[in-house]
């Protein structure tokens, strides 16, 4: 299966996305991505210790606490904390981790596609949706 191929079917089967990182400020690429995402039909869950309510979401401190299924673990945090938030992603059962463009961690990647996870590493979540024709 090519990468095009992968991102089109998790695209196509997720409904929920948690935001890891999801910021309320506006001007934040994460705030402008999860934005779109949700105006082309995506639950957003995000999932930020800082923030209370993003998007008209409430907020989680970590993907432990989010209370429902997550199909896509969409990670806007710096390659350093990747290892732990696809550990937090294994224990809840997501059904893919997306690592947005500049996050890349090898390791961690191997470890949620050893555990089963569809990995998608340095791409944007939104340009990908949008150059598929999903909006």
């Amino acid at each position: 299966m090519t990468a095009y191929d992968m991102i089109r079917d998790l695209l196509r089967s997720a409904r929920t996305i948690a935001v890891v990182g999801l910021s309320d400020k506006k001007f934040r690429p994460s705030y402008g991505v999860a934005r779109y995402m949700q105006s082309a039909g995506y639950r957003i869950i995000p999932v930020n210790p800082q923030v209370q309510e993003v998007l008209g979401e409430k907020g989680y401190p970590d993907l432990e606490a989010v209370p429902e299924r997550v199909d896509i673990v969409d990670v806007f945090r710096r390659s350093e904390f990747v290892p732990e938030i696809v550990e937090a992603a294994i224990r809840i059962g997501a059904k893919a981790v997306w690592l947005q463009e500049g996050v890349v961690h090898e390791e961690a990647a191997a470890r949620a596609r050893a555990a089963g996870l569809v990995v998608i590493m340095d791409r944007c979540l939104l340009k990908e949706h949008m150059r598929l024709g999903r909006s």
